[in-house]
């Protein structure tokens, strides 16, 4: 889903070159990515208030600001650099907009996933979308799919977040164990128990064995 890092830094040394030109490519390279992103967090009561593209737009400018610190001392890829403030503006946005509602939630509503089920679940649609398919197979995919998107749902919060970093995002491994602040076999074993607590949610059913 992210794009390369070595293409992304030969990229960032022509901004330090070139200046804004070079930006305005590195900006573009990632919006679709970053779009992606924040849709699959985005939950039902923010979405009805703003739009995804507008968020994408205010973390852009964000990145932007801070690009010439993140030039200085490169912490992280930049990829990771970058969806770290997006999730950090994701946090605000969502607390902000609650306040304005006046809304008393039991908990805080994960990030990781209520927006899956609706404009993320077109995404995903796509991807399993196979025109060589029969009738009788595509309706099939479809089935799973709306299954996937539900155990997915039923997910702890942690455990949703990382099949969506790994399978979604397609961070590696390492990716992931940088942005939760644990070690590489950690970050390994939580994304191994998150998949078979998902494979317990959808059920050993002979449809999904046939297509495991």
């Amino acid at each position: 889903m992210w794009p390369d890092a070595n293409e992304t830094e030969v990229l960032l040394k022509h901004v330090e070159q070139e200046g804004a030109s070079a930006k305005e490519r590195l900006w573009e390279r990632h919006r679709e990515p970053l779009r992606r992103m924040i849709l699959h967090r985005l939950d039902h009561a923010l979405e009805r208030r703003v739009d995804a593209s507008d968020v994408v737009q205010e973390v852009l400018l964000k990145a932007n600001q801070r690009l010439a610190e993140y030039l200085r001392n490169p912490v992280m890829p930049f990829h990771l650099w970058l969806r770290h403030i997006a999730r950090d503006h994701m946090i605000d946005e969502h607390r902000r907009h609650r306040v304005a509602a006046r809304r008393s939630l039991d908990r805080e509503q994960s990030l990781a996933a209520p927006a899956f089920v609706d404009r993320s679940s077109m995404d995903l649609a796509a991807q399993l979308r196979d025109p060589n398919l029969t009738p009788a197979a595509a309706v099939l995919r479809l089935e799973l799919e709306r299954r996937f998107r539900d155990a997915l749902n039923q997910l702890e919060d942690n455990d949703r977040e990382i099949v969506l970093m790994r399978h979604f995002e397609q961070l590696s491994n390492g990716d992931v164990a940088r942005q939760l602040g644990v070690s590489e076999a950690a970050a390994g074993m939580r994304h191994l128990r998150a998949l078979r607590r998902l494979r317990t949610i959808l059920g050993e059913t002979p449809s999904l064995r046939g297509q495991a």
